[in-house]
Formats: structure tokens, C-alpha cells, sequence
């Protein structure tokens, strides 16, 4: 009989890549912390607008580690050439793929924000994004099932 092995939400420690909403264009780079969870940061450029956000993630696995589904919550702030600065909270829903044979995962995302100091009291973005992987996710190693108990049943 075959051991069934339990299947990790992510095939990768470290990602980063270009993201897009339509209006704002930047830099996102994603890094494994716990397992199935990440915390990600995003650097967002428009023509009259710039922001920084970081993100914490909890990913889940959809027939198996190269598709899954992921939520979280973070904080951002930013500068608007009109108004001054600017912060908010963001909650955050999407799926992501780990595109086979590549080293390229793409994403899409719904992150509302709820802001003060801006002309908008909140907005309701989707996004894509394009990460490239940096760091393969390992399948061994000194802390391998420590904080994951599937992994030790």
C-alpha cells in the first residue's frame, strides 16, 4: 500500500513579481513563513498615487499544492499628490496557480480597503498578479513537520 502524503498549499518559499488592477502597477513579493501561510508586501505606483502595503495570508489547496485559495488581512499607507497622505486596512480573498513545468505562479485577488486620509473612505480593487519563484518550497529539512501535525501522524 502507498502512503498518502498530505498536500502543502504552496510549491514555493519565496515569490515576487509584477501585480495590476487596471489603474495601479507595481512590485509584490511573497514569502512562506508558517506553513500555508505567507506574508506578502506590495509596492502600488499610479500617476498620481503610490502605496506600500504588507499583507498576512493562510492558503489552502485545491486538488493538490499548484492550485489553491487564500485569505488575509493587512495595512497600507500611501501618498495621493492631491490630498497628502493617506493609511487603511485591507482584507483580502483570491486563488492563486503554480503554472506546471515553470516557475511562474499567477494570481487574482479581491482586496478591499477601508482608508482614512483619502478622498475615497474605502475601495474595492481586484488584481492580477505574476510572480516569478525564487525559492523552491523544500520536502525535507531540520524543521520539516514541526509546526504542521499532518505531518507527524
Amino acid at each position: 500500500m502507498l502512503p498518502i502524503l498530505p498536500a502543502a498549499a504552496q510549491k514555493y518559499r519565496t515569490a515576487t513579481g509584477l501585480r495590476s488592477d487596471g489603474n495601479n502597477y507595481g512590485l509584490s513579493i511573497q514569502q512562506v513563513f508558517l506553513p500555508k501561510a505567507t506574508v506578502e508586501g506590495l509596492a502600488m505606483f499610479a500617476p498620481r498615487e503610490r502605496s506600500f502595503t504588507v499583507l498576512a495570508e493562510r492558503h489552502f489547496g485545491i486538488l493538490g499544492p499548484s492550485l489553491n485559495y487564500y485569505f488575509g488581512a493587512g495595512a497600507h499607507y500611501g501618498n495621493n499628490r492631491e490630498s497628502g497622505d493617506f493609511w487603511g486596512f485591507d482584507g483580502l480573498v483570491g486563488a492563486e496557480y503554480k503554472i506546471a513545468f515553470t516557475r511562474l505562479v499567477v494570481s487574482f485577488d479581491f482586496k478591499p480597503t477601508i482608508e482614512h486620509g483619502s478622498d475615497d473612505w474605502n475601495r474595492f480593487p481586484t488584481a492580477l498578479s505574476l510572480r516569478y519563484i525564487i525559492l523552491k518550497q523544500k520536502n525535507s529539512g531540520l524543521f520539516q513537520g514541526i509546526f504542521d501535525k499532518s505531518k507527524r501522524d
